[in-house]
């Protein structure tokens, strides 16, 4: 039977409905939970407008008679908005805040979606896909780092790893829905998370670290207020908070040349390695050209290996994220760091048996097994592990010019990739993948010896330890 007090919440529960679920210092996570699932809408967008060139090409090509180039064109000038957007994006986020730059993203992604609606000739579409290309730019930076400024130690891994995880559903449901609707039609679905975007951000607080580095002292504590629950008590953390930025304000103010500076270049390297490996692993060349890998091993059709890459990469994904805060960051990469490294030998294994002549019949089952290993190991832990952990390393001074220059170092080294992916695969298809495992195994050795375990730490915690330099391993 229970006790009068057990009783009394029993009776409050009966009546109001279960409380809030609570984060491992009691604190209220409701606020977090809604605040990360409204930023995360930028990763849905992100993932749209990535994603709608695919299932496009065959409809506006016809609709308004473009050339393959034309169309070409179209479909990488995304890359071209995104990197400027990368430039500005940790600036507008510093001078707007996280909130001011998530909207500013999501307004010039309308402005594109809705040039591409009514897009009657080569120049609109390019334009429309401009400037969702700004719009990509922005948020590939403001959503990561908005949430891990406003997540709770034990959760940010977790609740960042969101971001990548949401950019591949927006991906995925643009493939499917792309199917049955035209492509105009596609592209008013693609105002959809923006507007809603926009809208839920006027429920949710401004990152408490932002407020309180820019001076808003009221709205900072506020903001932490809210974000913990009424009833948690924020003094610790506020304290923690504030004597951070204090420390930092005495500092100069940082300039881009400050980031290759002895106090900053440890974040730099961290964050742009990972970038680099992520990227000339060959992610995006084996994604934007799956089809046509498929059918140069063998398969009549690349449909089957591409739904089955679908199929695989949002569950690999969605247990990276919850693995994030259990297994730790460094774990996780070095997990799927080795996957990759199976995956891609085993692709250059199966082309190197194709040229000379060696089992046929089993090449193609050989590569359809090695891209889907490596499609799995990525989606684990390297595809979005590197954005967690730069959202983490950069003091809040040098917060927006370093995650600008890392996120623009990601889409440069996302275009050398896909530029250079079928020169390679023409050169030697066997070869490109050696060259993909060389770098990988790279790429262990960096996360051995350079990269820092952040699990558990506040950030704050984090960057102290980068810069008194015990994050090297």
């Amino acid at each position: 039977m229970p006790r009068g007090g057990d009783a009394a919440v029993e009776a409050s529960e009966h009546l109001l409905g279960p409380p809030p679920p609570r984060g491992g210092d009691g604190s209220s996570l409701g606020m977090v939970m809604v605040s990360t699932g409204v930023a995360v809408l930028g990763s849905f967008a992100f993932g749209v407008a990535i994603g709608y060139s695919a299932p496009a090409e065959a409809g506006i090509s016809r609709d308004l008679q473009l050339t393959l180039s034309e169309y070409s064109v179209f479909g990488s000038i995304i890359t071209v908005g995104a990197m400027i957007g990368a430039v500005v994006s940790g600036q507008i986020a510093d001078v707007a805040g996280r909130k001011g730059a998530m909207r500013a993203s999501a307004l010039v992604s309308v402005v594109g979606w809705l040039a591409i609606y009514f897009a009657q000739s080569a120049s609109s579409l390019d334009f429309g896909r401009f400037c969702t290309g700004l719009g990509v730019g922005v948020f590939s930076y403001v959503v990561p780092v908005f949430i891990a400024e406003i997540a709770p130690k034990a959760l940010r891994g977790g609740l960042t790893a969101l971001n990548p995880l949401m950019i591949g559903t927006g991906l995925s449901v643009t493939y499917i829905v792309g199917t049955v609707v035209s492509w105009r039609m596609l592209a008013m679905a693609g105002l959809a998370p923006c507007i809603i975007l926009i809208a839920g951000l006027f429920f949710i607080p401004e990152s408490p670290r932002w407020l309180a580095k820019v001076g808003r002292q009221k709205e900072f504590e506020i903001a932490l207020q809210r974000l913990r629950g009424r009833d948690a008590d924020v003094s610790l953390e506020a304290a923690e908070i504030k004597d951070f930025i204090e420390t930092i304000d005495k500092l100069p103010k940082a300039g881009i040349q400050d980031l290759f500076s002895r106090s900053y270049i440890g974040p730099v390297i961290i964050g742009a390695g990972l970038m680099v490996f992520q990227q000339f692993a060959g992610i995006n060349g084996i994604l934007f050209y799956a089809s046509e890998t498929f059918v140069s091993a063998g398969f009549d059709s690349g449909n089957l290996g591409t739904i089955l890459m679908a199929c695989i990469q949002l569950p690999l994904t969605t247990l990276g994220a919850l693995l994030m805060d259990r297994s730790g960051r460094k774990p996780l990469l070095l997990v799927s760091t080795s996957g990759l490294i199976v995956g891609t030998l085993m692709s250059a294994v199966s082309f190197y048996l194709k040229v000379h002549g060696i089992l046929p019949e089993q090449v193609p089952i050989i590569t359809l097994t090695s891209i889907l290993v490596y499609i799995a190991s990525y989606s684990l832990g390297m595809g979005s592990v590197p954005w967690v952990i730069m959202s983490e390393i950069f003091p809040i001074n040098i917060k927006g010019i370093g995650g600008s220059f890392v996120t623009l170092v990601n889409w440069l080294a996302s275009l050398t990739v896909s530029f250079a992916f079928n020169f390679l695969m023409s050169w030697s298809a066997s070869g490109t993948f050696f060259f993909f495992a060389f770098v990988c195994a790279m790429a262990i050795l960096f996360i051995v010896k350079i990269v820092p375990e952040t699990k558990g730490k506040t950030l704050e915690e984090i960057q102290a330890s980068i810069n008194c330099g015990t994050w090297v391993a």
